[in-house]
């Protein structure tokens, strides 16, 4: 794999999960020691400074890296949406269903868990009618197939975000994909008085790992606030930044907050400390063009 270019060197590694799992699938307490870390040692695990603040009305995604979008331009872009739903919508046969009676079902927790089209559906159900077999374990008719159908998907992921095939790692669920980096490369390289830099909007797969790592290994967690257009605080994250920073881990577009962080400009700074950068990628590579090679991150996590 690639090498950075920058301190640490070691490859960037790409975390997916498998394509049939709920987003952020959370497996994260079967990992979690028997008393809840946070519990212990709240000052080390590095509290969040948005526990006692109100909460704010939603505001509109951006367009692009750092700013959001106006109202006006996405009334603009609705008629084109409306167009593109209607297209698709027969393809997912959950959304034919008829709730409350004679109303048509409308989904909005696709960021909890996706509906599959009917294109994967018939591609799962041909893979377990004519081919299912164990996957790199067998030298039969069978499991060459499967081998080769698992091999393929890795080639097609790795073109999709501009990786390289060797750089794709396929886990259960984000969940687990954040896990394997706080836990294999946190329990390796951090000790007492590294930090680690996270932010207040992350998803509760992105903290809870890191709690555990503090506790275990000494290091300090650090939270990126927001500013006054709720987007992250860039000012405060320049002021965290130093050589004790370690990893920043944080999402490239808020599951919450709609916002789009600018993460070209946050791994270019945590490079010249000398940081690695993990992106939950989950809200972003399925909505916009990622190029892996172009931002230049250590570990990238997407949803399949």
């Amino acid at each position: 794999a690639r090498q950075s270019a920058h301190t640490m060197h070691f490859p960037r590694l790409l975390l997916l999960l498998g394509a049939l799992a709920p987003l952020h699938a959370f497996h994260v307490p079967a990992l979690l020691p028997s008393r809840f870390p946070i519990l212990r040692n709240p000052r080390r695990m590095g509290a969040s400074p948005l526990a006692n603040r109100p909460l704010s009305p939603p505001l509109t995604a951006p367009p692009k890296e750092g700013g959001r979008r106006p109202l006006s331009a996405l009334s603009e872009r609705a008629a084109g949406v409306s167009e593109l739903a209607n297209d698709v919508r027969g393809e997912f046969p959950t959304l034919k269903e008829k709730v409350h009676g004679d109303k048509d079902l409308i989904y909005l927790d696709s960021a909890a868990t996706s509906h599959k089209p009917e294109a994967v559906l018939k591609v799962v159900d041909t893979f377990y009618r004519e081919t299912n077999s164990n996957v790199h374990r067998g030298a039969h008719q069978l499991s060459v197939r499967a081998t080769d159908m698992y091999e393929d998907a890795r080639e097609k992921v790795a073109r999709f975000i501009n990786a390289e095939r060797d750089e794709i790692v396929f886990t259960r669920g984000a969940t687990e994909a954040l896990n394997l980096v706080a836990y294999s490369w946190g329990m390796s390289n951090l000790k007492e008085g590294d930090e680690v830099v996270l932010s207040v909007m992350e998803h509760h797969s992105n903290i809870v790992p890191w709690q555990v790592v503090a506790e275990k290994t000494g290091c300090t967690l650090r939270f990126i606030g927001l500013d006054d257009t709720q987007s992250l605080d860039m000012a405060q994250f320049r002021k965290l930044l130093s050589p004790k920073t370690k990893i920043v881990s944080l999402a490239h577009v808020s599951n919450t907050l709609g916002c789009i962080n600018p993460v070209s400009d946050i791994i270019k700074e945590a490079h010249a400390v000398g940081a690695v950068v993990c992106l939950d990628a989950c809200q972003s590579v399925p909505h916009m063009k990622v190029d892996v090679k172009d931002l230049d991150c250590e570990f990238l996590v997407v949803s399949g």
